[in-house]
């Protein structure tokens, strides 16, 4: 009998946990027996080495994803190397995907009846959003938002870029990595206010 998939996007600012919830789940799946890769494009270059790290401290091997991967065809190797793919597949920092590697993901989903969990931000630190993640949100079957609370005690929805006194910068690169020295997730009115 055929595995029916899904293809499933977790989205929220940075700080909400996201890749806390992947590794939650991947240690699951592994006290359980439940098959799974996990996956990151190797833009995240804060780690030296393939790894997934959460800001909490936790972290686990993974493949990379490079821009120039072909995630389907990497999949379908290890098919017919090695009998069936797992039933799981991970991936952290979704956004960074192109959109042809989240067709690509969507295709082994439909093709192997795999699950495919992204996780990633949804928009920039100017709020325009990614090319990976808008393409999860046009064909993902499941969408779902990583809340977190801003420190108004609002939700927070924008990941503002901020320069070494702590203001926000609203020029540069899309892509810019960096960690709570470059980055404050806020809510929309916080990121307004701060900007006049």
């Amino acid at each position: 009998m055929q595995r029916i998939g899904k293809l499933y996007f977790r989205y929220g600012t940075m700080g909400s946990a996201k890749t806390a919830l992947l590794l939650t789940t991947a240690y699951n799946f592994e006290e359980r027996g439940i098959a799974h890769l996990c996956f990151k494009p190797v833009t995240d270059t804060r780690e030296a080495k393939n790894v997934i790290r959460s800001r909490i401290g936790i972290e686990r091997e993974c493949r990379w994803i490079y821009p120039d991967t072909d995630i389907f065809a990497t999949l379908s190797r290890m098919n017919e190397s090695g009998g069936m793919l797992p039933g799981w597949i991970l991936v952290d920092e979704a956004q960074f995907l192109t959109a042809g590697q989240v067709d690509q993901l969507a295709r082994v989903v439909d093709e192997y009846g795999c699950n495919v969990i992204c996780y990633g931000l949804r928009t920039d630190f100017q709020t325009k959003l990614f090319e990976g993640s808008r393409r999860l949100f046009e064909i993902a079957d499941s969408i779902e938002e990583v809340k977190s609370t801003c420190t108004c005690g609002r939700k927070t929805i924008v990941n503002a870029r901020i320069d070494r006194e702590g203001r926000i910068v609203t020029e540069g690169e899309q892509v810019e990595i960096g960690g709570n020295d470059r980055y404050m997730a806020v809510c929309r009115k916080c990121w307004t206010n701060r900007l006049l």
